[in-house]
């Protein structure tokens, strides 16, 4: 991290008082950037929003000079002309249970000092000023040079989205090596206990979710919440994997819950979009019920994982977009990883299955949650995928098939889809020239 000197420099100079100010308010109310924009400038990192704190004006005050309300709970203001975000600076007291059991004050004699009392980590509870300075009332600064998220008070237990917040910048900051205070995390796991998580509203859980799966280390968000217990609460399907055994000849990991954190960075690494990351995540759910009797091998754990999907779907209202992504990803993984071994009517019937011929850019999300399955192994890391090169060039024969004129050949239309069938079957043989009967390998 940079000199703290030179950083307060860099800010007074980015952030001039005309420009901190730029509605106008005067000499009277007082404007400090805080959060996030100071946390990132501190750290190096590229400021995508800014959010200010108004000490000593009313909503009228704002409201006169062309600021737009938007907070429905506590006075938030878009910026007439930049939409930037101006909060009046307020305290907030618990009153019921969940994140939305809140009494807030927003009065002009609220300070600074207070309203930063009340945010979730010291790192997000800084300040600056119009002239730069830092104003740093609860150690945030050194929290950012010793990598730590803490707390900045007990009114932390107050708002269970803290936990998913604090598990969210663990995965936002997993590359700098940030790590949770251990008082911080007593308390995270005290408030599953007193059941605080169980009062959050499937939309708020998804959107922290979400969040995670768009930082570069989003198994760090899963972890941080298992190690808290509120995994356990809140994905129940994805945090029984840990413990179930894999057969440690394709798994060196052994640990089905380790696995599914691999594959789920590796997807990171490999691709940027979310939905590849969600289905890499729920990619082996099943593996979570297979009966002990079997175990390490998880013969049907596919539709099994398809069915648990659902259930986590229906209940957090996840986007239909990441459920098909999803869903497909879950059913057709395995068949994926043997495509060397399946007959061509098989690889035919995946690629109808996941509906290659008509959806062939979410085929092509699959193949690459598929990759990194396979690469989401230790050991495996840094391996190639050919299975991915050949299912694609197989769907391409298959699609090139003229199914217009292959119809015009059946003499009835009830014969057309067979007919077509075969078409593209002859095109997959020809395309990998093997053996037409070659053999599928049971799933291990």
């Amino acid at each position: 991290m940079s000199d703290p000197t030179a950083e307060r420099t860099h800010a007074a100079q980015a952030m001039r008082p005309e420009q901190i100010d730029e509605a106008g308010l005067g000499a009277g109310p007082r404007v400090y950037l805080v959060g996030g924009a100071v946390r990132d400038r501190l750290l190096g990192r590229a400021i995508t929003e800014r959010d200010f704190v108004v000490v000593g004006a009313t909503p009228d005050d704002l409201l006169a000079r062309g600021f737009r309300q938007v907070g429905r709970d506590f006075p938030v203001f878009l910026h007439p002309r930049t939409q930037d975000e101006y909060a009046l600076a307020r305290t907030e007291r618990k009153t019921a249970p969940g994140y939305r059991g809140f009494v807030v004050h927003a009065e002009p004699d609220v300070t600074l000092e207070e309203d930063l009392r009340r945010r979730d980590l010291t790192i997000n509870a800084l300040a600056e000023d119009e002239q730069g300075n830092l104003i740093d009332p609860h150690g945030g600064l050194a929290d950012l040079q010793a990598r730590v998220l803490r707390h900045v008070s007990p009114a932390f237990a107050e708002d269970p989205v803290r936990i998913l917040r604090v598990a969210r910048f663990a995965a936002r900051f997993a590359d700098l090596g940030f790590s949770v205070a251990p008082a911080t995390q007593a308390l995270m796991r005290a408030m599953v206990a007193a059941g605080e998580v169980d009062a959050l509203v499937p939309e708020r859980v998804w959107q922290e979710l979400a969040g995670a799966l768009a930082t570069p280390r989003p198994a760090r968000f899963f972890e941080v919440l298992r190690d808290c217990g509120a995994l356990a609460r809140l994905l129940p399907e994805v945090d029984r994997l840990w413990g179930i055994p894999q057969p440690a000849q394709w798994h060196p990991e052994i640990d089905t819950g380790v696995h599914a954190m691999l594959v789920l960075d590796m997807s990171a690494r490999l691709s940027p979009d979310p939905l590849v990351r969600f289905a890499a995540l729920c990619h082996d759910l099943g593996k979570g019920t297979t009966p002990e009797a079997i175990l390490p091998s998880h013969k049907g754990h596919e539709e099994r994982s398809v069915l648990l999907l659902e259930a986590i779907c229906d209940r957090l209202r996840i986007p239909t977009r990441y459920r098909e992504l999803a869903r497909i990803t879950a059913r057709y993984h395995g068949l994926a990883h043997k495509v060397d071994e399946l007959r061509a009517a098989t690889v035919l019937r995946l690629l109808e299955g996941a509906d290659a011929f008509r959806r062939p850019e979410r085929f092509a999300q699959l193949l690459i949650a598929c990759e990194a399955d396979f690469r989401g192994r230790v050991g495996y890391e840094e391996r190639d995928y050919p299975q991915g090169a050949t299912i694609r060039r197989l769907q391409a024969a298959a699609a090139a098939v003229d199914t217009g004129a292959v119809a015009r050949t059946a003499r009835l239309p009830r014969l057309v889809p067979s007919r077509i069938r075969a078409a593209r079957i002859a095109a997959i043989r020809a395309a990998r020239r093997i053996p037409p009967e070659s053999g599928v390998a049971a799933d291990a």
